[in-house]
């Protein structure tokens, strides 16, 4: 293993690969476009290994070599933890900004319609939301906590159980006036399907929960295919056909009464349940302790009137 050397040749490198351009890096670095040139020369000539092609004379335009093209992503992530262990040793208060990260569907069904009341009860605290499906790495993309739906098992993150789910059919009242009484009965009605969630063990979807009812008459793959878990639950508010609720997502709905479930007793628990993450490192921030029992205190209310928590 190198010993880490030539920090500002590696990082000269590490910017111009990103911008195949001595000139965009020099302008990151706030520097000249010779003075880059010259650190990547002499890492070139430390390595004994060619990392560039030249395409002009006036080095404007690069392309990586074959033995360059493998290093790039290393060092970039390289520079970001540098940068983030460089925050940490320097203890600089980084304000009261509050980066939440959510998933568009818990935003929109449980977070928003309560967040008021964290607001009001820490003022001094701004919340960003960052509504993303994607798995973020919170510690590189400055996420303080989120709320992450499934088995409680992200490496590097710690977790925090929040709220188990039940699935059971939802509907529209209107559905039910229509002959919606029984299982049997959704045969004649459109299902609604959520294609946000991977297929696989542990996610909810009608072809599982009719296989576990033992309904044969009924197919699994038709009716409205839609890809936010929101965007069900409101296409079943309007009457669009049947969904499958997932009780922490459609428990407002069916309080107000937009929604009901036309045959209540037919209801399985999930493997999977909503859990507050965060990184370890942040395990004594102020921000983040508060919203985590704010979270609690949201899920022990909820669990006075349902099921929600195990």
């Amino acid at each position: 293993m190198y010993k880490i050397a030539h920090l500002n040749s590696l990082r000269a490198f590490e910017a111009s690969a990103r911008h195949l351009s001595f000139v965009l890096a020099a302008k990151e670095l706030n520097v000249t476009p010779a003075a880059v040139g010259q650190q990547v020369r002499q890492l070139e000539d430390w390595l004994g290994v060619k990392l560039f092609h030249r395409v002009s004379s006036g080095q404007s335009r690069l392309t990586l070599t074959d033995a360059a093209k493998p290093a790039l992503t290393p060092l970039s992530k390289g520079f970001e933890h540098l940068a983030n262990g460089l925050a940490l040793l320097s203890n600089k208060p980084q304000g009261n900004t509050l980066t939440v990260s959510v998933s568009p569907a818990f935003a929109a069904k449980w977070l928003l319609p309560r967040i008021d009341q964290f607001q009001t009860a820490h003022p001094e605290i701004d919340l960003r939301l960052d509504t993303n499906i994607r798995m973020l790495d919170y510690l590189n993309e400055g996420v303080d906590i989120g709320v992450r739906y499934g088995l409680g098992d992200w490496p590097e993150l710690a977790s925090l159980l929040l709220m188990k789910e039940d699935i059971y059919p939802v509907c529209s009242p209107r559905l039910v006036e229509q002959g919606l009484r029984s299982p049997q009965d959704l045969a004649n009605f459109a299902l609604l399907h959520d294609t946000s969630l991977p297929s696989g063990t542990g996610f909810p979807s009608w072809h599982n929960w009719i296989q576990e009812m033992a309904l044969s008459n009924i197919d699994a793959t038709k009716g409205l295919k839609i890809n936010n878990s929101a965007s069900v639950i409101q296409a079943a508010v309007n009457g669009l056909g049947v969904a499958l609720g997932r009780s922490v997502l459609a428990a407002d709905d069916l309080n107000y009464g937009s929604l009901v479930r036309p045959f209540s007793q037919h209801c399985s628990q999930l493997q999977m349940a909503y859990y507050a993450v965060w990184h370890p490192s942040n395990d004594h921030n102020a921000a983040i302790l508060a919203f985590k029992q704010w979270l609690q205190q949201q899920v022990r209310r909820l669990s006075d009137n349902a099921d929600l928590v195990g």
